[in-house]
């Protein structure tokens, strides 16, 4: 049975007081029995601040990325076993931001999600088509690309043991969203992906301008299990909405 998930990620925003108070709002809110899973994916130097005050709430804490080498003479990486040993349980690989900003491959986010599931994390993995490829035609062998780099790194057990996110590159941080129907589109040829390989437990997630206002039709939608939330994850008051929405 697949999982409903709604994960906020921060990218890099916040502050040591902020944090606190956002936290404090979505804890106090947040039921141990909730139906829907609700994580925070924060900057690396708020991970401890963060364990420490998700600790035995219903919030599960997420990192926004994760370095593909173990250990070893990287300056500045994050191996999957730091994270681990900070509390972390999940961890986003191949936001689109890393592949456009900080040029990922799909080489690169497919040992990225493998190094996560071998520290016993559950690797969040984003794919999306930009603007020019969608108005081209290319969206669904953009995304069925990037879906099949890591499901040749981390196979049908590594897949039931992830879950994928859907983020039109189009859409994130612009104010666009995708329609309920693209969105549903989108879905179902991941879904499908799925299914050939004995995968379909797997969760699928929108990320792309989700707000409180459009969540619920989203994840009405029959293959959209949740979504990977932006700017709206930092107000309580729209990610607590969100999150009911996902109920």
């Amino acid at each position: 049975m697949r999982t409903t998930w709604v994960m906020g990620n921060w990218k890099m925003n916040g502050d040591l007081a902020s944090n606190a108070a956002l936290l404090e709002s979505v804890i106090a809110a947040i039921p141990l029995s909730d139906s829907a899973k609700v994580a925070v994916c924060v900057p690396f130097p708020y991970l401890a601040q963060v364990q420490s005050i998700v600790d035995g709430s219903a919030l599960l804490l997420g990192a926004q990325d994760v370095s593909e080498f173990k250990e070893g003479a990287y300056t500045g990486e994050v191996s999957a076993k730091m994270l681990k040993e900070c509390g972390v349980s999940l961890v986003l690989v191949g936001h689109s931001e890393r592949r456009s900003l900080f040029g990922e491959t799909d080489v690169v986010v497919a040992k990225k999600a493998k190094a996560a599931l071998d520290a016993d994390l559950m690797p969040v993995i984003c794919v999306g088509e930009t603007l020019a490829e969608r108005e081209a035609g290319q969206a669904q062998a953009v995304v069925l690309r990037q879906f099949s780099a890591v499901a040749d790194e981390i196979g049908a057990e590594g897949l039931k043991r992830s879950v994928l996110a859907y983020e039109p590159v189009w859409a994130i941080g612009t104010g666009k969203t995708a329609t309920p129907e693209q969105a549903q589109e989108v879905h179902v040829w991941l879904r499908d992906a799925l299914a050939e390989l004995g995968a379909e437990s797997a969760s699928v997630l929108y990320g792309g301008s989700v707000k409180a206002v459009n969540a619920a039709e989203i994840f009405g939608q029959a293959d959209v299990d949740g979504g990977l939330i932006g700017g709206a994850s930092l107000v309580a008051s729209e990610f607590l909405s969100i999150a009911e929405a996902a109920r």
